[in-house]
């Protein structure tokens, strides 16, 4: 009975008390490893996907630009959205991988990998969480998606403006909902709304009867949903067909295609970093362009997001070739701080001297089964 739990508890004890060996960075014509650290595996795999396609068409593209002198190769490791599966993965391309740069993404991962990051001194880059206390994790832990304390903020006023002033929060048990949930209650009413109740779901839970019926009783103008993964979309349709029909309200991490094609999430309102796909500026609209042959559909966020935190690997280690330095955590973070600004996918992108990024926050609204911005 006991057998599996002792092995899972002592490969990752092994996994915490290995020894870092600082990475040997790329010498020669040897590649640099970009390790990824995604779902590809279990209820949140579909992100995982999202991610590693904006991974792979920022390589393409590095490639054809001959953006380095020497080649790259992706190495995954499947988080599985789990912190302890995280850890084992992230000790692997550290120190059996010799990965320059790792990207992560939730919430509950990145808090468990920045400390395995910063020991080693391995830049680990963040384009899928949002909680507020990534900002601060290790000088080696950078974000390129806008915190939820940015995204939750922005759509404040706007809620307001709506006159959908009575808020109720449904969030996910852990450290991404307890995060939305703190700066809800710090900050929604001081811009002038009330949360009309808050309700908590395990990460597993799948029937929202129950809670659809609590929500009901609150009697609130707005339905707030922090959560992710596939239980996304159990919950929509879950307040849907138990009779809650008010506005619902997300983040960016609704913006995939299990919420997008349900006829349930028609209407809904959500935040993420602003990016004109069609107007913009020229990497932008090769980037739309190059992924809609490719994927016959628009990019969403994360796409785009995981597509800029592999293309800023390349700017950061391009310009230490430049100047004939080793590519390493230290280097590429001396790189970032003195440089700070960067042309990504969205225009330019400016990083404050924590390695996170702020960019404008836009408001969209899921219409046709699409992303159509609306504000901001």
């Amino acid at each position: 009975m006991f057998g599996p739990l002792i092995a899972r508890r002592a490969l990752l004890g092994t996994a915490l008390a290995a020894p870092f060996i600082r990475p040997s960075f790329a010498q020669g014509s040897d590649p640099y490893v970009i390790g990824t650290l995604f779902p590809m595996s279990g209820p949140n795999a579909e992100y995982g996907k999202l991610f590693t396609d904006g991974v792979q068409l920022a390589i393409d593209h590095m490639r054809a630009e001959n953006l380095l002198r020497r080649p790259v190769r992706v190495q995954s490791e499947d988080s599985q959205a789990l912190p302890q599966q995280a850890v084992i993965g992230m000790t692997k391309l550290i120190n059996v991988d010799r990965a320059s740069w790792v990207l992560t993404g939730f919430t509950s991962v990145s808090k468990a990998v920045a400390p395995v990051a910063d020991r080693a001194r391995t830049i680990t880059v963040n384009g899928g969480a949002v909680g507020p206390d990534l900002e601060r994790l290790s000088p080696y832990f950078w974000n390129v998606i806008p915190l939820a304390h940015l995204e939750t903020r922005a759509i404040f006023p706007f809620l307001i403006r709506r006159d959908l002033k009575r808020v109720a929060l449904i969030y996910v048990d852990d450290p991404f909902g307890d995060a939305i949930l703190q700066l809800m209650q710090r900050e929604f009413p001081a811009a002038g709304g009330t949360v009309a109740g808050v309700f908590s779901i395990p990460r597993a839970q799948q029937n929202f009867g129950a809670v659809a019926a609590r929500v009901r009783q609150a009697r609130p103008d707005a339905v707030y949903i922090a959560s992710f993964g596939a239980q996304q979309p159990q919950i929509i349709k879950g307040l849907r067909d138990n009779g809650v029909r008010q506005p619902l309200i997300s983040y960016s991490g609704i913006n995939i295609g299990s919420v997008l094609s349900l006829p349930e999430a028609e209407g809904l309102i959500f935040t993420s970093q602003k990016f004109d796909f069609s107007a913009g500026d020229a990497l932008t609209r090769r980037f739309a362009a190059d992924f809609r042959a490719r994927h016959g559909a628009d990019p969403a966020i994360y796409n785009t997001n995981y597509y800029n935190g592999t293309r800023l690997f390349a700017l950061l280690a391009a310009e230490l070739e430049r100047e004939n330095k080793p590519v390493n955590g230290d280097t590429l973070r001396e790189t970032l701080l003195r440089i700070r600004e960067f042309d990504l996918v969205g225009g330019k992108a400016s990083f404050d001297e924590h390695g996170s990024m702020t960019a404008a926050i836009q408001i969209n609204e899921i219409r046709g089964g699409r992303m159509t911005p609306i504000a901001g």
